[in-house]
């Protein structure tokens, strides 16, 4: 018998598919993509690049970002999608040994997510309290936001509607300040500070936001339509925010002031306090976000044999993961033990590479294939997706080739473990 088995297809009288395109995928998505990294690296990026070398980053992170947005849009429109996001699109599609190489990778991301946003937190705390000890904090932040996720997801995604308003306020806030910069004075390259590979990797991780809409794909009413919807919505609200944000600060600041000052967006807002209220909103959404998506993937492994079977376990009476949510818990604990938003960065920003790098491929491939199986509803040219995977790949080498290295050995390392072992089932992907 195998480990393959197959996930409901039919709701019970406990299904969990209970939201809908805003509350299920654009709200956990856009709160995550505007998070940690908004407000206490976007100055830090300009400063060390410039205004013109900022956007060509931002630019290059969106159009993958964009790439597989669209390629996550086909695969949902083409089959049903169930718990396990990104994982169970690509295994499905790709098969099961490339879902365990992405899968994995995919997960101790998304829990690693979790720590990122929580050490941006304590970060930015300690703007207004000094001297707190970061971890003692983070533990316990990590702790209430465990609990949160226990008690419920509907508790968690209601609580993301009121952190969403305290974020368009401080945006609101910022864009009102003036300090009375020259626009002439900006500096569109700037030399001499951070190597383009590294700020790259430091920015990257505010775009895997969307993979937090995505993981819920377990708990929507209607994935594809949600997922195309609420995905591409949140990718297109994140980049003209993303791409406002360096003007503004070009304008009204020195280049000597970003590169140094990671708190600049508090001195040009007009309320202070009111970006205060957006980047704890902002990195505890973030990292609520990312808390409820790891423990949907691993559930979904272990749904499919390829993590322990107690993962897949379900609890309470919304069937929550949450046996696997306190693994999770304990993996993102071992991060906020380390301390520094610049060392998880670049970690995440292989991770999700690689998982974007794997969900373009997947579509495309079926796409150049036209596999009889894959006919999905909304339709993206082959070379968009083949070009994102070449993307993603050649800036994992940019950015640290070592690194990128690692990443693919243990990638496939996992490949050829889970293509040793015996599966009696097919899930009819490209390969076959």
């Amino acid at each position: 018998m195998s480990d393959l088995s197959p996930i409901p297809a039919t709701p019970g009288p406990t299904d969990t598919r209970r939201f809908g395109t805003f509350g299920g995928v654009f709200t956990p998505s856009v709160l995550t993509i505007l998070g940690v990294i908004m407000y206490l690296r976007l100055g830090w990026v300009v400063g060390n690049v410039g205004l013109g070398g900022a956007l060509i980053i931002i630019g290059i992170s969106h159009l993958i970002s964009v790439a597989t947005g669209l390629s996550v849009a086909s695969i949902a429109t083409n089959r049903i999608v169930r718990a396990g996001g990104a994982y169970y699109m690509i295994s499905r599609s790709l098969g099961a040994p490339v879902g365990a190489a992405v899968g994995i990778p995919l997960y101790i991301g998304q829990a690693l997510s979790t720590t990122f946003y929580i050490v941006g937190f304590t970060e930015a705390l300690n703007i207004l309290v000094p001297g707190l000890e970061p971890r003692l904090v983070g533990t316990g932040v990590l702790v209430l936001l465990t609990i949160l996720t226990l008690k419920s997801a509907d508790l968690a995604i209601r609580a993301q509607y009121v952190i969403m308003a305290a974020i368009v306020l401080s945006l609101v806030s910022f864009f009102m300040g003036w300090s009375g910069g020259d626009p002439g004075d900006v500096v569109w390259f700037h030399e001499g500070g951070a190597s383009f590979g590294l700020v790259f990797a430091v920015f990257f991780p505010a775009v895997t936001g969307i993979m937090a809409g995505v993981s819920m794909s377990g708990d929507l009413k209607d994935p594809r339509k949600a997922l195309p919807r609420g995905t591409l919505l949140a990718i297109l609200v994140g980049f003209v925010i993303y791409a406002a944000i360096p003007v503004w600060m070009a304008i009204n600041a020195s280049m000597g002031s970003l590169e140094t000052d990671l708190y600049i967006m508090w001195s040009m807002a007009a309320v202070p306090a009111l970006i205060y209220v957006g980047v704890w909103g902002a990195t505890l959404s973030s990292a609520v976000g990312s808390i409820l998506g790891a423990p949907r993937t691993l559930q979904a492994l272990a749904q499919d044999g390829l993590a322990p079977r107690v993962f897949a376990r379900l609890s309470g009476p919304a069937n929550e993961p949450r046996i696997a949510t306190l693994f999770t818990f304990a993996l993102a604990e071992g991060g906020v033990l380390l301390g520094s938003l610049d060392l998880i960065a670049p970690v995440l920003t292989m991770f999700f590479l690689a998982t974007y790098g794997a969900t373009n491929l997947a579509c495309g491939l079926e796409r150049w294939a036209a596999t009889p199986s894959f006919r999905p509803s909304f339709k993206v040219p082959t070379w968009v997706s083949l070009t994102g995977a070449f993307a993603c790949f050649y800036v994992m080498s940019i950015i640290n080739l070592p690194a990128m290295i690692a990443a693919v050995l243990f990638c496939l390392a996992l490949f050829v473990y889970a293509q040793g072992r015996t599966y009696a089932e097919s899930f009819g992907d490209a390969r076959h």
